[in-house]
């Protein structure tokens, strides 16, 4: 099996009426525009990561997404984030290509798609089912190399405000991680910044990708809530047959 290609869009706070903004920017045309970047200069994917935070607070925005990404060829699997709906993002993402949270098995990979909504809270949790999906992924598919997706971030950013919105059991989550010996990677969303460093374990090093959202920017290592100034943004993640990554954001003026 060959390397195979992931595109990851994350954090698009989509509303129903198409013309909604979030810090001044309309959500919608900057997700198209993403979209159109990655699919006009980049390989096509073997499957599309969304990572949360697909609406802001308004599930008529699942109609927007699913007008973007109905028709797509490869699967698009979908997470929800702290400003979503999960009942109403499942019920809106029912059908194909979309597959809400689960793994799939791609070249030689696992993918998992964890959510970490927490109701009522801007911070996340993986609860007891969520880690025992991914104990079991994992250890069911050993041989393969893995990566996990959730929407928040489980080691600290340097950012005293996203810190306090970050992945309350990250522990729990490290300690099922730690057991297998497949896991690559984690990726997330939430931070609206880039994020690209290596965590050691007991079986070595897993990558840590955090991935800027398809609007605005959250501006990185800020002690209080600033935006930054840079454009919208997504990422593609190579995988590839040994096991290793290659992974590069790409910003979209």
């Amino acid at each position: 099996m060959g390397t195979v290609r992931l595109h990851q869009f994350t954090d698009p706070h989509l509303f129903g009426d198409p013309a909604g903004r979030l810090r001044g920017q309309q959500t919608l045309p900057a997700l198209v525009s993403v979209v159109r970047h990655a699919a006009a200069t980049h390989p096509a994917p073997s499957a599309v990561l969304l990572t949360g935070d697909l609406v802001h607070d308004d599930p008529g925005g699942y109609a927007r997404l699913a007008e973007v990404f109905t028709g797509s060829p490869v699967p698009v699997l979908a997470i929800p984030g702290n400003h979503d709906d999960p009942a109403a993002l499942r019920s809106a993402l029912d059908r194909p290509p979309f597959q809400v949270e689960g793994e799939l098995l791609v070249g030689g990979w696992l993918v998992v798609m964890l959510s970490s909504f927490l109701p009522g809270h801007a911070d996340g949790e993986l609860d007891g089912a969520a880690l025992q999906r991914l104990d079991d992924a994992l250890a069911r598919h050993g041989g393969r190399p893995a990566l996990v997706a959730l929407h928040h971030h489980p080691v600290p950013l340097d950012s005293r405000w996203l810190d306090e919105v970050a992945l309350r059991n990250a522990a729990a989550f490290w300690a099922i991680a730690d057991r297998h010996a497949n896991l690559r990677a984690v990726a997330w969303g939430h931070v609206h910044q880039a994020f690209d460093a290596a965590r050691e374990g007991p079986h070595g090093a897993v990558r840590l990708l955090g991935t800027p959202s398809t609007c605005a920017q959250f501006l990185p290592r800020s002690d209080d809530f600033r935006m930054d100034t840079r454009p919208p943004a997504w990422r593609w993640i190579d995988l590839h047959p040994d096991g290793s990554l290659s992974t590069a954001v790409e910003w979209v003026a």
